[in-house]
């Protein structure tokens, strides 16, 4: 269901150009023929309908036959971010219950257990035809999780075909269009270059990792290319407003920018939009959960450097209902996830009403607008990951030598809010050693951005930490 309309483009234009990466480039007709390929390696594997296929590969062409030839099959995809300590990545797999694991090359001397599929040494085949039905799982994306454990939202062939419709349909894709892709396939922004663009019959321009690391040459990149939109986070988007050379590096074919993942500070914004005067700008809004809940077309007039900007109308159908008594956004309808998949089985996570609570705090102004307030719960955003205090803590205390930790979110200009640990340490450990073992353990953006050891973290009659004299005592540090 869920590739149908990128099939009709592989019909009506097998020679236009899907993808690019770096001097590499794929039409979309043998972009195809690779899927298929590799979904019939799949099949030859004994990967059924339903099953789940674990993708060990950073974003690019390899990626893209990986993922269209696992939906082929009938299989669900589940992108694993490599940068990942292996016992992390062990345990998505496993929790998983993949059917097989491709990569490139050899399989990662972690991987016990499961068939390993190179997605370059798949012979020439065609798969046995499966159809889809719009319940059928796509893709599960784990995410941090409250429990202290990586959490993975289950997402159907439905929920991601109602977010690309409606999102092609706003953009107004074509296959005119050379849309950037800087997105790792294990955000849900992914979603929109995959299926939105390529089901449109736009090309598709991977972006180097390199390139976001220099905003002038990324600037000069977008200029080369001649890219006409692009989805990304706000902070790369304020680092290149910043330090793109924007005023020397005019970007004349860029229709649209489309942010989410975080809140873009309203003085970076201001600044994007005088050096873009005519790129149509976007704030997309939600959880992984609902994908794109909100959005709001950026009006240049209404920005101000004092206030942050709405996250808008609701997007595809969606119904938004506020709870009276929390000011919590409730959510349910077209793009909605299946539910939490955890232990090889879905689990439902709408409440007693049928609705899904994101944990964000919003209210609605006087022009019907949903604004932002903040995360009711202790979820942190960093660079659009999402980052849950309570796995952080979790690793941390399984340490040996913690007596209690505590993970509060620090503002950070650049990357919205990063985990800062306050520790109380036994002798027999060193911050060293400890700092050492998270390295071992937990992804790059789950790092501490500041450390604290105190004798006795600040608690309530109860016993509970009390994290209010915690982030009191953060604040004069």
């Amino acid at each position: 269901m869920l590739l149908e309309p990128f099939l009709r483009q592989c019909q009506q234009q097998p020679k236009a150009l899907a993808l690019i990466e770096a001097e590499l480039s794929l039409s979309y007709g043998d972009l195809l023929e690779r899927a298929n390929s590799f979904a019939h390696a799949l099949q030859n594997n004994g990967v059924m309908p339903g099953h789940r296929v674990a993708i060990h590969l950073e974003r690019g062409i390899d990626a893209v036959t990986a993922v269209f030839g696992t939906l082929l099959a009938g299989a669900c995809y589940v992108p694993l971010d490599l940068k990942n300590p292996h016992p992390r990545l062990a345990f998505i797999i496993n929790d998983a219950h993949i059917a097989a694991m491709v990569g490139r090359g050899s399989p990662p001397p972690w991987l016990t257990g499961y068939p390993w599929l190179d997605v370059t040494a798949c012979p020439s085949g065609q798969p046995k035809t499966t159809q889809a039905e719009p319940g059928t799982l796509a893709a599960i994306l784990y995410t941090s999780g409250s429990t202290g454990k990586p959490k993975g939202v289950a997402l159907s062939h439905a929920a991601l075909a109602a977010f690309k419709e409606w999102a092609a349909d706003l953009l107004e894709l074509d296959a005119e269009d050379r849309i950037a892709s800087s997105t790792p396939f294990f955000f849900d922004l992914s979603t929109f270059d995959l299926y939105a663009v390529l089901g449109r019959g736009a090309s598709l321009y991977f972006v180097s990792t390199a390139l976001t690391m220099v905003p002038a040459r990324l600037s000069s990149w977008l200029k080369e290319h001649a890219i006409t939109g692009w989805y990304t986070v706000p902070s790369l988007l304020a680092f290149i407003a910043y330090k793109g050379n924007l005023g020397q590096t005019p970007l004349p074919t860029m229709r649209f920018l489309i942010f989410a993942g975080e809140v873009f500070p309203t003085p970076a914004l201001i600044n994007l939009a005088e050096f873009l005067p005519s790129t149509t700008l976007y704030n997309f809004f939600g959880p992984t959960e609902t994908n794109v809940c909100c959005y709001w077309p950026v009006d240049r007039e209404r920005l101000n450097p004092n206030q942050s900007i709405p996250i808008g109308f609701p997007t595809a159908g969606n119904e938004l209902h506020i709870d009276g008594t929390t000011g919590e956004l409730w959510v349910r309808g077209t793009t909605l996830a299946s539910g939490y998949w955890g232990e090889g089985q879905l689990h439902s996570f709408l409440n007693e009403t049928g609705w899904h609570a994101t944990g964000d705090r919003v209210s609605v102004n006087e022009n019907g607008e949903y604004l932002f307030h903040g995360r009711l719960g202790r979820m942190l955003k960093c660079s659009g990951y999402r980052v849950e205090p309570a796995e952080i803590e979790a690793t941390v205390s399984a340490v040996s030598g913690v007596n209690a930790c505590a993970v509060v979110g620090v503002d950070d200009p650049t990357a919205g809010q990063r985990p800062a640990l306050v520790v109380e340490l036994a002798e027999t450990l060193s911050l060293s050693d400890l700092r050492q073992a998270l390295l071992r353990q937990l992804p790059t953006y789950m790092q501490p951005c500041r450390y604290w050891v105190v004798d006795a973290l600040p608690r309530l009659p109860n016993g509970k930490l009390d994290y209010q004299r915690l982030r009191s005592f953060m604040e004069l540090q």
